[in-house]
């Protein structure tokens, strides 16, 4: 259990926030006239008090909102905690959602001291019941009663489709087909070809949303720019061969060119990664070679698996 210390709130993104006598949380919308605000997953931000005061043990005068939260609280460590869990405020339930953030601009506390925890120990949140939050209310860690649903991103890599030459076909037909067997889709994204842009996107995704699974098609090729592969790689902490060695497998039957594929299929920390190919039709064929095995796979990262000999 932790206990609430200070709410806060700031009319323009990027600013710093100011304590409030109370706030009111809005259901998928966030705090009622905060910047943040909106149908999106980082609605609410949250930040232990405990990393605030060691932040001020090292000579930096902060004060409660400084680092851009809204919830300031003691006795949890949120950061620890992982993305998926429910607190209870009163009437409020919130569902964090990420972990850290990239910082696109240094605040001004980083202008001053060099740092900023906001990034590595704050976490946000979506808000599932609404209700107003004070300072003082208790905050707890809440049950989640049943199985959450598995959450997956889709990314595109196109270079005429990032430059809208070209309509994304394949993205969308990848998200829905994980929407027809139950994944919760939180992102679409269409990227360039390339390395870099990869990489960094996979590693927010895997990092800080803690995806259960991220699905890339496109750049598998032979073609210079087709590096998905390479950048799928570079972010791997363990190899995952089976799934596309099991694809190529299958679609050997359907094309000989299947065996041009450089796909592959990987985890980083809890999060399985796998490239497909660039075509609607291929991509189709594909996941159905791989959609109806791997819950099992992926509850084994989420540590709630059971016996694979069962």
């Amino acid at each position: 259990m932790g206990i609430v210390r200070a709410v806060c709130t700031s009319k323009v993104k990027g600013t710093q926030k100011r304590p409030e006598p109370f706030v009111r949380c809005l259901v998928n919308w966030g705090i009622e006239g905060d910047a943040h605000g909106g149908p999106w997953h980082r609605q609410v931000s949250l930040l232990s008090l405990e990393k605030i005061e060691e932040f001020r043990r090292r000579g930096a005068p902060v004060s409660y909102g400084d680092f851009g939260e809204n919830i300031v609280a003691e006795g949890i460590d949120f950061s620890s905690l992982p993305v998926g869990t429910l607190f209870r405020c009163g009437d409020v339930l919130l569902e964090m959602t990420q972990i850290g953030k990239e910082c696109h601009s240094h605040c001004a506390i980083y202008q001053a001291v060099g740092d900023c925890i906001m990034p590595r120990e704050g976490v946000f949140a979506r808000v599932l019941e609404g209700g107003v939050i004070r300072p003082g209310d208790e905050i707890v860690v809440e049950p989640r009663w049943g199985k959450r649903p598995y959450q997956a991103a889709v990314i595109t890599l196109s270079d005429k489709g990032s430059r809208g030459e070209r309509k994304d076909e394949s993205g969308p037909v990848v998200a829905e087909a994980l929407r027809q067997r139950g994944y919760d889709v939180v992102e679409e994204l269409l990227l360039p070809d390339g390395m870099e842009p990869l990489k960094k996107e996979l590693m927010r995704l895997a990092d800080q949303r803690q995806l259960d699974l991220i699905l890339t098609t496109g750049g598998t090729g032979f073609g210079p720019r087709d590096m998905t592969p390479e950048g799928t790689l570079a972010v791997a902490t363990r190899q995952a061969p089976g799934i596309a060695e099991a694809m190529r497998a299958a679609s050997l039957a359907v094309t000989k060119r299947s065996m041009l594929s450089r796909a592959v299929s990987v985890i980083r920390g809890k999060t399985l990664i796998v490239n497909l190919p660039g075509s609607p039709k291929a991509c189709r064929e594909c996941m159905d070679v791989f959609l109806d095995t791997i819950p099992h796979g992926l509850d084994l990262l989420r540590g709630d698996g059971g016996d694979c000999a069962r």
